[in-house]
């Protein structure tokens, strides 16, 4: 390659990354000398958290005035609604057009970063000039649009604490940070990303808690009830509003209160919302799973159904469902363009959440396996298969670290495995990179990240990087071919990224 000096040693990683740019200045570590990470911390410590697309998106909006933040709170005016949209919505000032731009520059510049660390890994000479060279080794295809631009969301999650004005019974979204003590819970009214009706009930819920002698939750430690409402509907408009609740010490007069908010909903003000199900959880935990603390039925629908790929789709209160149907639908088939599945093969759905994108390829396979952490989106795929007449899956609940060897075990039988995984932003488990890796059987891999940073950044050098049996990745390694980026979410900088490895 034109342009190469010499080889560069895999222990002088800094000497690496200082050469492609990825620290501009000298001392940017001040902790390194002191505390030596190994290659993936200091890799993923550092590049992996700059927002490429924020700053592309920067330069697009050259020239535009900056609004100066207020210094004091006040009235929820025009300016409280703008600085929110800058935070949960940064390019909502951008036609979609650009948007599009802006995503795709930040992910080609990721995987370029990410080419020329994978090469280094594995022997290759780097000069400063890779990461400025447009060409990539794998293929990246055009970016996929949203058929959806806004209002999108099909569930959103409303936070409750002091708005502008002081009142702590506010519900909306965070500005600020806990660190500096000055956060703010701002009304979503005119959030692009957000349908209506979740602002509608978001409203109600707000008009609810002004109206009740409880306090709301807004520190653990320092008491309150009423916390969180998120909201789920489905393309056939119906809706389901989950509220989080602490009990605190509550007893007798915690049924109380569940038949109070349900007389709302149902007679009350709350009844112009035409909830289809009403939800309750008593949590004492910023999280809650179903298993933790089991959601409550006040009224209503038990689930929420979809139509997605010709299939019906059941959801559970809290099921991973993808946010943008529409765009969901386009996720799924380039999932399935690029699996290559036949009726010879096996594919292994990791991270299944309710089984779709197995599901929908089935009748192209031999057999679908999902893995699943919670317990009710598992239940929620087994239904799905049954009600559309799939008899060619099976899915297994738990923890993927600890299922995928075994099941890896009882297929060793020479029939080909394709293998799909779709993590959450924190990335797969070791221990699942180790049984892909070492699992010769599977051939082909999709990769799909909402985020490819930290973990699954992580994730994807252990798949292409060479065998290491201190890692215990004795396998062939895999070799990034193509990436397709597809766009679930408008107005953010965020985009899902489809990666095709095959070995």
């Amino acid at each position: 390659m034109a342009g190469l000096k010499r080889r560069v040693p895999l222990h002088s990683l800094r000497y690496f990354i200082s050469m492609v740019g990825l620290f501009s200045k000298p001392g940017l570590l001040p902790w390194y000398a002191r505390n030596p990470p190994g290659w993936s911390q200091l890799f993923l410590g550092t590049v992996c958290k700059g927002d490429f697309t924020r700053v592309i998106a920067t330069k697009c909006q050259k020239g535009q005035k900056s609004q100066k933040k207020p210094s004091h709170l006040g009235p929820l005016d025009g300016s409280w609604q703008e600085r929110l949209a800058d935070v949960v919505t940064p390019l909502w000032r951008l036609s979609y057009e650009e948007q599009l731009k802006v995503k795709f520059a930040a992910q080609k510049k990721i995987l370029q970063r990410l080419e020329s660390y994978i090469q280094m890994l594995n022997g290759v000479s780097v000069t400063t000039a890779v990461p400025k060279s447009e060409r990539l080794s794998c293929l990246l295809h055009p970016i996929i649009p949203s058929p959806v631009i806004n209002g999108y969301r099909n569930k959103s999650t409303f936070s409750v604490n002091r708005g502008p004005d002081g009142n702590p019974k506010t519900v909306g979204f965070y500005l600020g940070t806990w660190r500096d003590g000055n956060v703010v819970c701002v009304q979503s009214n005119h959030l692009k990303n957000i349908p209506e009706k979740h602002s509608q009930v978001a409203q109600y819920y707000e008009v609810f808690l002004r109206q009740s002698p409880l306090e709301p939750c807004l520190v653990f430690h320092e008491g309150g009830y009423w916390r969180e409402l998120t909201v789920r509907t489905n393309s056939q408009g119906h809706t389901m509003a989950i509220i989080t609740f602490h009990p605190q010490k509550l007893s007798q007069e915690l049924h109380v209160q569940k038949e109070i908010v349900k007389e709302f909903f149902i007679r009350g003000p709350g009844a112009a919302c035409g909830l289809t199900s009403l939800y309750f959880q008593e949590s004492t935990m910023t999280r809650c799973s179903h298993q933790q603390s089991p959601y409550q039925l006040l009224f209503g629908e038990p689930y929420i159904f979809e139509e997605l790929l010709s299939l019906k789709i059941r959801i559970s209160p809290d099921a991973f469902f993808q946010i943008n149907t529409a765009g969901a639908e386009m996720l799924y088939r380039t999932v399935g363009e690029l699996t290559g599945v036949n009726s010879d093969t096996i594919l292994l759905d990791i991270c299944c959440g309710t089984g779709v994108i197995g599901l929908s390829l089935a009748q192209h396979t031999s057999r679908v396996l999902g893995i699943e952490l919670l317990e009710q989106a598992v239940e929620d795929a087994r239904w799905t298969a049954a009600f559309n007449g799939i008899t060619n899956s099976e899915f297994h609940t738990g923890q993927a670290e600890k299922i995928l060897p075994g099941l890896l075990k009882s297929k060793e039988d020479g029939q080909s495995i394709v293998a799909v995984v779709n993590p959450a932003r924190a990335g797969l488990h070791y221990k699942v990179i180790q049984a892909i890796r070492n699992f010769r059987a599977i051939h082909t891999l999709v990769f799909v990240s909402c985020k490819l940073h930290g973990e699954s950044t992580r994730n994807v050098i252990e798949l292409c990087c060479p065998p290491d049996p201190a890692k215990k990745l004795l396998g062939e390694p895999f070799v990034l071919q193509q990436a397709v980026p597809v766009d679930l979410f408008p107005h953010t900088p965020h985009c899902e990224l489809v990666l095709l490895f095959t070995r």
